[in-house]
């Protein structure tokens, strides 16, 4: 049989590190090959030089027993390779549909696409509406768009990068069933992930990468997720440790919280009631597109057209406030878009602080402290052992998990009294998110109130103290995360609930 893709000594240097050091890789029609390893470790580099973003300083392709050169991504898709980023390569003001035509010949008529799309969505249970802007639609829904766009070219070899970070349970079966239906037609895939499980469950064969090498090749199917983390990072993830302890006074609050939708996609939201105290993290589960944008833009003040009372802070409304006034009294935000949202792409780490650290000790009468952002920035990095060459490298150069940890690491240095986090561990390897997870929990030990929407049940189980749904805009009562299950909330996620129910007894929750 001949290989659909064969990697000969891969390699690509960047200024600060080798992403890519001779790697070798072999991948068969119809196989399902997982590409593990730690954030920074040459996955998405791998990548993109597979589907012609960027070009190795050295080594062969073959494809189909061909020598190539793919030099660009239209290349790649003429080839039949598609590709699904991590990071989303969207236009905002461009409906879905405009989106996908971009990568498709100028003779295509919009209307055939949109019912194609439809059709193609409808076919693998990927909810998405091809007439929204992409600027209304959640990540969740924004990985929606990258997925049916590869399905769409029917690809020989099809990319995926971390496809069901933000996507639920019952999406990601239905995504393994659509892929399992694409290998046996012949159709070849790359699995990035770094969700163990999934890998098990999924794929044929693993390339293990480490420092940028290939460390190793398995059948993961024959491992277990223990050996597979220490092949991955030499040692298996740290164990988070979660007390019960009894929390202290209200430090946020939502009081009958509605709010109209603010563009014709978006999510209304109705009678929102409920409350954080100090010490403790309230999660916050619910499929994708169902509020979540809406309420973490009310809360860390980028919507102020909430009732003054029906936001409270430590006790003072807070409704009207603006986001600096909020950071200034002690809310902090991660937000789920990384870049662009989370960071400027083009700064640098350091520069990057200055988004939520605006105090005296970094800016004094109008001039920067460039000096005590290097520090901050240095001490971040080292902290949370962030992958990156130091805190003048700039944001868009890391990869998304150090992204990620450098972005927790900047919200959480800052001491928050209040804590709103959306996606903590998008993205991120089972060794960074088990620390991003471990500093959760002790800024919780610490007294903060932490919020956290994730798409990740399992690690809500994890860190949560209490647990609500949101669906369709509406919130579900809260529930000790002790006394809730995975077919619970995962109904909950339907709307099925009792409004009137009690709160933290499971047994008066009639769904």
């Amino acid at each position: 049989m001949t290989s659909r893709l064969v990697l000969k000594q891969i390699t690509k240097h960047y200024p600060a590190v080798i992403a890519n050091d001779n790697v070798d890789l072999t991948v068969l029609p119809g196989e399902i090959h997982a590409i593990l390893g730690e954030n920074g470790a040459g996955k998405s580099t791998l990548m993109k030089i597979i589907y012609g973003v960027t070009k190795p300083d050295h080594g062969q392709m073959l494809w189909n027993g061909h020598d190539v050169h793919i030099a660009s991504p239209a290349a790649a898709r003429q080839l039949g390779i598609g590709m699904v980023f991590q990071h989303f390569s969207l236009f905002d003001t461009l409906t879905v549909a405009e989106n996908i035509a971009l990568g498709l010949p100028a003779e295509t008529r919009l209307a055939d696409l949109e019912q194609r799309i439809a059709e193609t969505a409808r076919q693998y249970g990927l909810d998405l509406e091809p007439q929204r802007h992409v600027h209304t639609l959640s990540v969740g829904e924004c990985q929606r768009v990258e997925i049916v766009r590869a399905l769409l070219g029917k690809p020989q070899l099809l990319i995926l990068d971390e496809p069901t970070s933000v996507l639920t349970p019952q999406a990601v079966d239905t995504l393994f069933d659509t892929l399992r239906v694409l290998a046996a037609e012949g159709c070849s895939i790359l699995y990035i992930s770094h969700k163990l499980d999934e890998i098990r469950a999924l794929c044929h064969t693993c390339t293990v990468m480490r420092g940028g090498k290939v460390t190793g090749v398995c059948d993961p199917r024959a491992e277990t997720e223990a050996s597979l983390s220490r092949m991955m990072i030499g040692a298996e993830p740290l164990v988070i440790t979660h007390h019960e302890r009894a929390p202290g006074k209200t430090m946020l609050q939502a009081r009958r919280l509605s709010l109209e939708k603010s563009h014709p996609f978006a999510t209304p939201l109705r009678n929102i009631d409920f409350e954080v105290r100090a010490g403790e993290i309230l999660g916050v589960a619910g499929v994708s597109g169902n509020g979540q944008q809406e309420l973490l833009a009310v809360l860390s003040g980028e919507d102020t057209r909430a009732d003054r009372d029906a936001i409270m802070l430590d006790g003072v409304a807070i409704g009207h406030r603006s986001t600096s006034w909020r950071r200034a009294n002690g809310v902090g935000f991660v937000p789920e878009e990384r870049l662009g949202r989370g960071a400027v792409p083009e700064l640098s780490l350091a520069q990057n602080i200055l988004l939520s650290h605006q105090t005296t000790n970094t800016v004094n009468k109008g001039f920067v402290r460039n000096s005590a952002i290097q520090q901050l920035a240095a001490d971040i990095i080292h902290r949370f052992k962030v992958k990156a060459p130091g805190p003048q490298a700039i944001a868009s150069s890391l990869s998304g998990g150090n992204l990620q940890k450098y972005i927790i690491g900047r919200e959480v240095m800052r001491h928050p009294k209040v804590l709103l986090v959306a996606q903590p561990t998008w993205g991120v390897d089972v060794g960074a998110a088990a620390q991003i997870r471990a500093e959760l929990i002790a800024l919780r030990d610490a007294g903060c109130a932490l919020l956290v929407i994730s798409e990740e049940l399992d690690e809500l189980f994890e860190i949560s103290d209490r647990l609500v749904v949101l669906a369709k805009g509406r919130m579900s009562p809260s529930i000790k995360a002790t006394q809730a299950s995975l077919d619970l909330i995962g109904r909950w996620m339907s709307g099925l609930w009792e409004p009137a129910g009690q709160p933290d007894n499971p047994e008066l929750l009639h769904v």
